[in-house]
């Protein structure tokens, strides 16, 4: 049989108002759906071309693709497939008429093609076409029949029904009685459109003539080539019986509920024979029960009761229709109608199926969105099949009908995937039966993350310390910052705002790395040049675009002990010898000289201790452990040498402490002569006399040539001083002491005070040249020329200096210095 098809049937557009009728109740609903029909013959090959759904639907091929078009069957077997690529539905299995509808007709069966974004919903009903695949058939070989001869004309024998599973033309169309002489065929047709035939007598039987009779009946149907069953037909021919049972009813009706248990009484028959003895014994029994029908119900063959033996489903079979007959023991017999119906029961719960449903969902979906699509089917009747879909009340969503048995699941809020992630909803189907059933099914949604949330750091500002002098490349400490969207969005960089540290960019100091947050040390830090960094580090997100945050960072720099402490005084000079001058008649306690030191670094680091290393005599000096004051502990004797050497060790208080030496020449004596016969010594160290051949072959040189100089400038000197000195003696000026540059008080924390701040220079010509020295606190210093043997005496005190810094008299009261 060729393929009929057939096209669009009924197809509405999106958005049309579609008006259903139900009875007293009118719906109409917003939808987007079409409908087309299709006839195919039964049979057909897997693969077989059925239909264009895209040129018949009107829609694109891209549509078919991006819709994600798919074939929605519930429960049912997919018959067809849909090939998206092409937009053709081809078969998927093979269909068989008589499997999937019998009897019925026309033998149709239904699906839905579904499309997303936005979801259509399309009805395709496919008609099976039957073809002629059965030949008639009789249940039995053979028919016997047991007829008396006095039965008259035009009594009436049922036959044996053929049973043909085509339909239409391809069905049974007729019955072929082979010729005789005594019996016509006729044809009835049932309610339920099947024929039966009837064999009638047209002429009396002559048991004496004729005690069997043997026949054949042909049933043939109409399809093309013909098919035809046949069954043999046995006749014995019976004494008289005259009389043929009687029905006291034509049809017979009766009800079952369904699921009724076995032995249920459903109805009895009744039927009546005039005649007596063995002829007036009626039997009962079912005659041409379909194979559908068979065990279903049983008939008692002497009472006429009829009772249940099998299953009876309500959503397989409504209705039954049997044919009785009644036959006495004579051969005759009588048929009539048993109509039985089902009574339904709520035995079925509703059946959920998600057509369609959108997981994960974008957190910024607005409200309103369709999440799923969902499919509800009960397979009981009038009340037991209406059905009511509901959620949790607590949950923000919404259910809609969409067509008959669908529904729409709706978004009722704004989504956040940080305070919710994902929902569970539970849909809930019921039926209106009673009692009510009911049947549930939970979507997991999802909810994805967007990028609206920047990242917070944990601290408000960040705080660090690094010790000076470190590696580059160590790491200082960390920054972290928190993201409370998901995956991507969630990931933080951390980068180095672009600012300024003591004049060059953050960079050059400080390097940060971009996933871990760990600030590293790009440089070794100096205490003594920076002592703090100020940064900003700013978290950014892996969203798109992507969303930041900045946080205040400062690095302290911490001191180390890497700086020895710098004596400042007494200074140590490499050609002249310094010596304090202490008289033989000062007290306990005399403030010889002071150690003058300072160190860098900072705090404790910083703090200096004195100490006496080692000295000619132990006995007669200390050292200020704090202050660094050089002081005598006991009286100064005769017997105590004029040259005294102390060499002072001064100490910082870091750990480990570092340390300077410095080393102190002290005179005890009372006259320069005496003083400068004990230290003539001082210029054989070492390190001049490698150098002293040198120095006098050069002087040898160059002295006659000096000589005469020198000689005219001492005397324009001398003459010069002993001109200003008359002037300033008789002056009343008030005397201004000499600090040495760079030396300030600091209140006793490691450098001079004022009052100690003195130095006492002579020329080569010592004792031909005056030497004015302030007052300063009775103290005495002396320095040498080591080629001098001369000796030059210190004046106490001096009455009075000029004010200007430029004075020769100030230079000359505070120093001699040796040429």
């Amino acid at each position: 049989m060729a393929l009929r098809h057939n096209r669009l049937v009924g197809c509405c557009s999106l958005r049309n108002l579609i008006w259903i009728f139900f009875p007293y109740v009118l719906f109409f609903l917003n939808i987007g759906s079409c409908q087309i029909r299709y006839s195919i013959p039964e049979e057909m090959k897997k693969g077989s071309f059925i239909g264009n759904v895209a040129q018949d639907l009107g829609l694109d091929l891209k549509r078919l693709r991006s819709g994600r078009a798919k074939i929605l069957t519930g429960e049912s077997p997919q018959y067809a497939d849909l090939k998206t690529d092409k937009g053709i539905l081809v078969v998927n299995e093979r269909m068989d008429r008589e499997q999937l509808c019998g009897d019925v007709t026309p033998c149709s069966f239904s699906f839905d093609i579904i499309l997303e974004n936005p979801i259509e919903l399309h009805r395709v009903i496919i008609e099976i076409v039957d073809i002629n695949d059965h030949s008639p058939v009789f249940k039995s070989e053979r028919i016997a029949l047991e007829i008396s001869e006095s039965a008259a004309v035009g009594s009436r024998f049922d036959l044996e029904n053929a049973e043909d599973p085509d339909v239409e033309a391809n069905g049974l169309q007729d019955y072929i009685l082979t010729p005789n002489e005594n019996f016509v065929l006729k044809q009835q047709d049932n309610i339920d459109g099947t024929i039966f035939a009837e064999m009638i007598i047209q002429k009396p039987l002559d048991r004496e003539m004729n005690p069997h009779l043997s026949l054949k009946l042909i049933a043939v149907d109409g399809g093309s080539p013909q098919r035809s069953g046949t069954v043999n037909i046995y006749v014995t021919v019976l004494d008289a019986n005259d009389n043929a049972p009687v029905f006291n009813q034509s049809v017979y009706r009766a009800t079952v509920i369904e699921n009724a248990p076995f032995g249920t009484y459903i109805t009895t028959v009744n039927a009546s024979d005039a005649d007596a003895g063995s002829y007036g014994l009626v039997t009962y029994y079912f005659s041409n029960l379909k194979g559908t029908l068979a065990g279903v119900f049983n008939i008692d063959n002497l009472t006429g009761k009829i009772s249940v033996t099998s299953q009876i489903d309500f959503e397989k079979d409504r209705k039954y229709e049997l044919r009785v007959g009644a036959k006495d023991q004579g051969g005759l017999n009588e048929a009539s109608k048993v109509i039985i119906e089902v009574i339904d029961v709520n035995d079925n719960a509703p059946v959920i199926n998600v057509m369609s449903f959108s997981t994960p969902i974008s957190e910024d979906a607005p409200a309103g969105m369709t999440i799923a699509v969902i499919n509800v089917k009960d397979s009981d009747s009038d009340q037991n099949g209406q059905i009511t879909c509901s959620i949790d009340s607590k949950l923000q969503f919404k259910i809609q009908s969409l067509l008959p048995n669908y529904y729409n699941l709706l978004s009722d809020v704004v989504f956040d995937r940080e305070t919710t992630s994902e929902y569970n909803i539970t849909i809930t189907a019921t039926d209106s039966g009673s009692p009510p059933l009911s049947s549930a099914t939970t979507l997991r949604l999802v909810i994805s993350d967007v990028n609206d949330n920047a990242p917070i750091f944990t601290k408000n500002t960040y705080s660090a310390h690094v010790v000076e002098n470190n590696e580059p490349g160590v790491s200082i400490f960390t920054v972290s910052a928190r993201d409370v969207d998901w995956n991507h969005n969630a990931r933080v960089s951390y980068l180095l705002e672009d600012t300024q540290v003591s004049g060059s960019p953050a960079s050059t100091h400080v390097s940060i790395n971009s996933e871990t947050g760990v600030l590293y040390a790009a440089r070794s830090f100096d205490y003594e040049q920076i002592k703090a960094l100020q940064l900003v580090v700013k978290a950014q997100d892996g969203g798109s675009p992507p969303l930041s945050s900045n946080v205040s960072v400062k690095i302290l720099i911490q001191d180390q002990n890497d700086n020895a402490p710098q004596v400042l005084y007494p200074v140590q000079t490499g050609g002249s010898l310094v010596a304090e001058m202490v008289p033989r008649s000062v007290d306990v306690g005399y403030l010889v000289t002071k150690v003058v030191a300072v160190d860098v670094d900072s705090g404790q680091n910083s703090w200096l201790s004195y100490k006496l290393q080692k000295a000619t005599d132990r006995a007669l000096f200390e050292v200020g452990l704090q202050n660094g004051d050089i002081r005598t502990i006991r009286q100064v004797t005769d017997k105590d040498a004029v040259k005294q050497r102390l060499t002072v060790i001064v100490e910082d208080n870091g750990q480990p402490s570092r340390s300077a030496t410095v080393i102190v020449n002290v005179a005890v004596a009372d006259s320069f002569p005496e003083v400068l016969s004990e230290f003539t010594d001082f210029t054989h160290d070492k390190e001049y006399n490698d150098n002293l051949a040198f120095y006098l072959v050069l002087a040898l040189a160059v002295v006659s040539f000096l000589f005469i100089t020198c000689l005219v400038v001492i005397i324009s000197v001398k003459i010069y001083r002993w001109r200003q000195s008359r002037i300033l003696y008789h002056s009343s000026l008030p005397v201004i002491p000499y600090y040495p540059p760079r030396y300030s008080d600091t209140l006793g924390t490691g450098t001079l005070q004022h009052v100690y701040n003195y130095e006492v220079c002579r020329t080569t010509d010592s004792r031909k040249s005056d030497c004015k020295v302030g007052n300063a606190g009775s103290q005495n210093v002396l320095i040498m020329d080591p080629s001098s043997t001369e000796t030059m005496q210190r004046i106490q005190s001096e009455k009075s200096i000029l004010d200007e810094p430029d004075s020769p008299l100030e230079v000359s009261s505070i120093r001699c210095c040796c040429a």
